[in-house]
């Protein structure tokens, strides 16, 4: 595992904004006059996807997407210019917010700079045309590595972006860019600031297997570790959704959210989260709005980064389209105060200090942060049910901190809640661990 990663990665908060559809404007001055409310949800870190001039030639749809990009070393003039970033950065150190800037180093938009200096960096079809290996991607070209000019040029783009002031990277599609790249990145990086957090955009565990089998290099998350501090969490993500769907029960995927542990460094850390860019909102993929606020409860409450997408704390459902302008609803912010909750939790002292533990349950999810100075129970209704349930929990009355509503245990059993609950406990307790059936099969 990359050897900077500090404890307090596990418990970061991210919060993902898409500079063209967040405010009414969409430029930096826009997210510069939000970043006041944003710090107020307790997050730690403000994402900005790419922030750099989009590429003309073969642009999807009215203003192209944001991944194609034309110049590493430019921010849109759409967005405003160089001072305008700079403002927006001086402004979210003085709140004590990180900001962090998408890497896009797979690809580049047809007519980018560099397409265009230099056409022998990309990888070429039969014609000599320059492609991407990805067939859905017709708006950018690939990168041909290994290169030692292409990664100096790619480095020196790290390092001037370092030294402007931003404090990490997400960096897309991470797994098709070669590994000794990214440690050769991430060793230049940490002589100028050791403190930069490296996050991966690790993909879906069945697109692994499909690219090595058409001949293509591509790295694991488990590969992908020895350079990043944090990697998406892709190679669960299906069967999470099938899941939320109802398609696979909630214990199938706590059964492969446990063999993450078996598989990964002892330290690993994942990104949880219910919505991103490329996903589906939570609020629109769930079956109730109960269970949508049930399995946000529990990812925050899960171990590993736990990350926003803008728009979320509105309940938002509709995902804004990446090639226009589509801007969010904001309305009310309705789940502001719940959010910030939950966030505010991911510091407490419980989940920074404690151990996390999943514990068997007849529904739903149910699961523990132990520490010895006081301790956090979860009960999460991602299956919409209505019954009463067995906990570990002694009998008594526990105060739910996501609502302040009182939980009562009666019996060993209490009344499955309507979303979730998380309680404090300071008595020790035995609880039984999930027993996950892919460890278990006699």
């Amino acid at each position: 595992m990359a050897t900077n990663t500090l404890k307090y990665y596990q418990n970061l908060t991210l919060y993902e904004i898409y500079v063209r559809n967040h405010g009414p404007n969409g430029t930096f001055s826009d997210v510069t006059a939000d970043l006041e409310r944003i710090k107020e949800l307790g997050v730690d870190v403000i994402w900005l996807m790419p922030i750099h001039p989009i590429g003309e030639e073969n642009k999807k749809g009215e203003l192209g997407c944001p991944y194609s990009i034309r110049d590493y070393r430019e921010v849109n003039p759409e967005y405003g210019t160089r001072k305008d970033f700079k403002k927006l950065i001086n402004t979210a150190h003085s709140l004590n917010l990180k900001v962090m800037i998408d890497v896009v180093f797979n690809h580049t938009a047809h007519d980018s700079v560099l397409a265009l200096s230099h056409p022998e960096w990309f990888v070429r079809d039969e014609n000599n045309n320059p492609v991407s290996t990805v067939s859905d991607w017709s708006d950018v070209v690939d990168f041909k590595f290994p290169n030692p000019l292409l990664e100096d040029y790619l480095i020196d783009t790290l390092t001037m972006w370092v030294k402007f002031g931003v404090d990490g990277f997400r960096c897309d599609v991470a797994s098709l860019v070669p590994l000794k790249f990214w440690l050769q990145a991430r060793k230049a990086i940490y002589l100028i600031n050791s403190e930069i957090i490296w996050l991966a955009e690790s993909v879906d565990a069945r697109w692994i297997p499909e690219r090595r089998e058409s001949g293509y290099k591509i790295n694991s998350d488990s590969e992908l570790y020895s350079a990043f501090d944090i990697t998406y969490d892709y190679d669960i993500w299906a069967i999470w959704q099938a899941a939320v769907l109802g398609k696979v029960k909630t214990s199938n995927y706590l059964d492969i959210l446990k063999f993450q542990d078996s598989i990964y460094p002892q330290n690993f850390i994942k990104l949880r989260c219910v919505e991103n860019h490329d996903r589906k909102r939570i609020m629109a993929l769930s079956q109730s709005r109960s269970q949508a606020i049930a399995w946000t409860a529990f990812q925050a409450f899960n171990k590993g980064a736990f990350l926003i997408y803008a728009g979320q704390e509105s309940a938002a459902q509709k995902i804004p389209s990446l090639f226009d302008v589509d801007k969010i609803e904001w309305g009310k912010y309705e789940l502001q105060d719940f959010i910030k909750t939950l966030v505010l939790l991911k510091k407490d002292q419980a989940e920074v200090e404690g151990k996390f533990s999943l514990i068997n349950s007849e529904s739903g999810i149910q699961a523990t942060w132990i520490e010895k100075e006081g301790s956090l129970y979860g009960i999460f209704n991602t299956d919409n049910s209505n019954e009463n349930i067995s906990v570990s929990l002694k009998d008594g009355s526990y105060e739910n901190l996501l609502s302040g509503d009182t939980i009562l245990i009666k019996d060993g059993k209490t009344q499955m809640p309507d979303s979730a609950f998380i309680i404090r406990y300071l008595d020790s307790i035995v609880v039984e661990p999930f027993q996950s059936a892919l460890f278990d099969i006699k």
